[in-house]
């Protein structure tokens, strides 16, 4: 009998297998997954180039303008009117870092995000981790959370006046022993107000988002650690406050930014950042220098100074959330 080696014949033991047929296929089947790799590159900057050019239209060609801004003695003018812009380098950021009521804005700023983020991340956490369970009217709590979230400021604003005016719902229950000056007109008090109130209007969103993150949570973590003689509160911490940490850090930066950008609720809540600027924000001040009195290089300048700091801020709160990971 003759044996037929594996380089005389083919794998079932038919007819050799030709010499260089591998050679010849290889660049090919190579060119053709290249063509694919390239059609799937061209389809996938097809998809993505509609939020690139809303990027650009509505974040950096914005950001680039107040820069060129920032750097120029600027002026609103009618249209069709040209009035000179002169270069003033630096002079609007010197005017911004001199000008006591901008260093009062991002004290008041600090304030808010000392109350606001910690409040925010533990009581969504909490809530839907509650809510995440199998309760009685489960849903009907997930929206009640969710609506103010959905309501208009200015109908909350009013609930808020209503409840914490002067003359207010909460000042009559305490009497003799309500603040004086009143919650909204306090000086010690009007930024925490403010701080409360945007906690409680946005915890049904990152509510939400929680409860999105911890459908990803495996059901067998928290069986694993009911076998080890684990309660419900060292599962809280063991397994869901781990299990959700991607999702607080987006609720921490997000928090962040949107605390930075406070606007209307001290614009409605305290007249305008009263008294005596004691609840006024960097983007309300922005609004009151640029459009009310006039001046918007200064304006502009002051928004480049808080999208650093927020850069900054965000970028410490990522480091902090994510350690340990």
């Amino acid at each position: 009998m003759t044996n037929l080696s594996p380089t005389a014949a083919g794998p079932t033991g038919g007819r050799p297998a030709r010499k260089g047929a591998a050679t010849r296929h290889g660049p090919a089947r190579k060119g053709a997954a290249t063509r694919h790799g390239r059609a799937r590159s061209r389809a996938g900057v097809l998809f993505v180039s509609p939020y690139v050019l809303f990027l650009l239209v509505v974040f950096a060609v914005p950001l680039a303008y107040t820069l060129w801004i920032s750097v120029h003695r600027f002026y609103f003018t009618a249209p069709g009117t040209h009035v000179d812009s002169p270069w003033v380098g630096l002079s609007n950021y010197r005017d911004v870092f001199t000008d006591p009521v901008v260093g009062r804005a991002f004290l008041n700023i600090g304030v808010f995000l000392v109350i606001n983020v910690p409040l925010t991340v533990i009581l969504s956490l909490v809530l839907a981790a509650a809510l995440n369970a199998k309760i009685r009217f489960r849903a009907f709590f997930r929206a009640a959370y969710y609506l103010p979230y959905i309501t208009a400021s200015v109908a909350l604003v009013a609930v808020w006046q209503f409840l914490f005016g002067t003359d207010g719902f909460v000042n009559n229950v305490l009497g003799s022993h309500a603040p004086d000056p009143s919650w909204l007109v306090n000086s010690h008090l009007a930024m925490p107000m403010i701080a409360l109130f945007v906690t409680w209007k946005q915890l049904g969103f990152f509510v939400m988002l929680y409860l999105a993150a911890l459908q990803n949570v495996g059901r067998e973590l928290y069986e694993a650690a009911s076998v080890d003689g684990a309660g419900r509160v060292r599962q809280f911490f063991s397994v869901t406050v781990p299990g959700v940490r991607p999702a607080t850090t987006l609720v921490v930066i997000y928090a962040i930014i949107t605390g930075a950008n406070l606007f209307s609720e001290p614009y409605l809540l305290t007249g305008g950042g009263g008294p005596d600027h004691a609840s006024t924000s960097p983007v309300l001040l922005m609004y009151q220098k640029g459009i009310e009195q006039g001046h918007p290089d200064f304006a502009a300048a002051l928004g480049v100074v808080l999208v650093g700091f927020v850069l900054v801020i965000s970028l410490a709160a990522r480091k902090l959330t994510e350690r340990g990971n």
